[in-house]
């Protein structure tokens, strides 16, 4: 990652520099979200392993690789790990991996302005009823 710029007020806790620095540059946001995301897999599959009652050496004997390599993909220092990879090391251990693609509601943009002439108007199995107005 890269070291962020210094603001020119000080922020009084760490929460609120780090809530400025990712409202202020989207790439710094994206690359924090994407090292979380990362630290969550891998604290999740070393989870898995230790609620399962195995050791890393059970799980390399299963997975046929070494103690090191299961030791180097709970710690995060493996490099491109590959889905493949992921499901191997969920289903050795009896779990399964789950892929969701989510909208980033602070990415969205806004809704345009409603029409005037819809207002009131919805769509229902291709017909248009009126909906009647909170008042």
């Amino acid at each position: 990652m890269t070291k962020p710029s210094v603001t020119a007020q000080q922020p009084k806790t760490v929460q609120e520099w780090l809530d400025a620095e990712l409202s202020g540059d989207a790439e710094f946001r994206r690359q924090v979200e994407e090292t979380l995301n990362h630290m969550r897999i891998e604290q999740d599959l070393a989870e898995l392993r230790e609620r399962r009652n195995v050791s890393q050496r059970q799980l390399a004997k299963i997975l046929g690789v070494s103690q090191p390599a299961i030791a180097k993909i709970e710690s995060g220092k493996a490099k491109n790990l590959e889905l493949k990879t992921l499901v191997r090391y969920a289903v050795a251990l009896g779990g399964r991996v789950r892929i969701a693609i989510d909208e980033d509601e602070r990415t969205r943009p806004k809704p345009a302005a409603r029409r005037a002439g819809n207002r009131g108007l919805t769509a229902v199995r291709g017909t248009t009823r009126k909906v009647a107005k909170a008042s």
